[in-house]
């Protein structure tokens, strides 16, 4: 295995990495990150969530943009709020040896003028959701006409949630000239079809073994509606009073509301997600993983 000097990064964000305690690429990283330092390729990589592919696109782009353009060079789109903010975090942490250099994230469910004005400000990079950025581009807010990198960041998931038209929007609205770089989970035939549509001659990468539910874990499912969920849940750990299990839920609001209602109630509970600081994640995933805490509550994107 390769060291981080070895993938052609610049000084200034070799000395940031260390900073941040990275040592050993990861396998992703030291197979895609000196593919992206070209510039000049499109990439499909299919890779789980948890292998460093966020620093494998994230440290390629503050790498190659250019910081005495405000103009935004590269748009990473994730499929969700907490995603957005994760990636904005990282990339601004593999930024900070970098002047001048900007991040903005847009995303739904906070204010759309503090969003507007940062990124009127200028930015390098923005991190957005589709619906937002959508949003943007409508109010002429955002101009991409010029980009140079596109990110699809978890494809796969943002097909599941019914972004692909959004996706198609956006992207005709970027030049022919431009490399998208998609990363996913799974490789199914929508996914495949904007590879197709919007790649040429990509390079394609798959790491690990292809996305498959594990054959020793028995699955099991209750049909309950809505308002009868919570009820549920509490029954089922009462009926097993020694269980040790995460709660997924889909946003960041109801994985509060939930594991305040638990704690409320008498459970061993709390939340795991996007607004958590890393002391606090940190904090909650020590008390999971020594047993101390027997519901985690949590994102689906927090839980990966």
């Amino acid at each position: 295995m390769s060291s981080f000097q070895a993938l052609g990064l610049s000084g200034a964000l070799l000395e940031t990495i260390q900073g941040l305690g990275f040592e050993t690429p990861t396998p992703v990283q030291e197979k895609i990150i000196p593919v992206l330092l070209q510039g000049d390729r499109d990439v499909v990589a299919l890779a789980q969530t948890g292998t460093g592919k966020t620093a494998a696109f994230g440290l390629p782009l503050v790498h190659l943009c250019d910081v005495q353009q405000r103009s935004t060079q590269a748009l990473v789109l994730a499929p969700t709020r907490e995603l957005c903010l994760q990636i904005h975090n990282d990339l601004e942490n593999f930024s900070k040896g970098v002047k001048n250099f900007n991040i903005v994230p847009v995303y739904g469910g906070a204010s759309i003028s503090e969003q507007i004005r940062r990124v009127k400000r200028g930015a390098q990079i923005l991190v957005a959701t589709p619906g937002r950025l959508m949003d943007l581009m409508d109010r002429q807010v955002v101009n991409i006409s010029s980009i140079r990198f596109v990110v699809l960041d978890e494809a796969d998931e943002m097909l599941n949630m019914g972004f692909k038209e959004d996706i198609d929007h956006i992207l005709a609205d970027t030049p022919d000239t431009k490399n998208v770089w998609l990363f996913s989970a799974t490789m199914p035939r929508e996914v495949r079809a904007i590879a197709q549509a919007y790649m040429s001659d990509p390079f394609e990468l798959t790491i690990g073994q292809k996305n498959q539910g594990n054959e020793n874990i028995e699955h099991q499912y209750l049909v309950v509606d809505e308002r009868h969920r919570y009820d549920a849940l509490k029954r089922i750990v009462d009926y097993n009073l020694d269980i040790f299990a995460v709660v997924f839920c889909r946003t960041k609001l109801d994985t509060q509301r939930i594991a305040e209602n638990l704690i409320r109630d008498g459970y061993n509970a709390d939340a795991l997600h996007g607004d958590l600081t890393q002391q606090q994640r940190d904090k909650v995933m020590k008390a999971f993983k020594e047993k101390t805490l027997q519901l985690l509550v949590a994102t689906d994107v927090a839980a990966r």
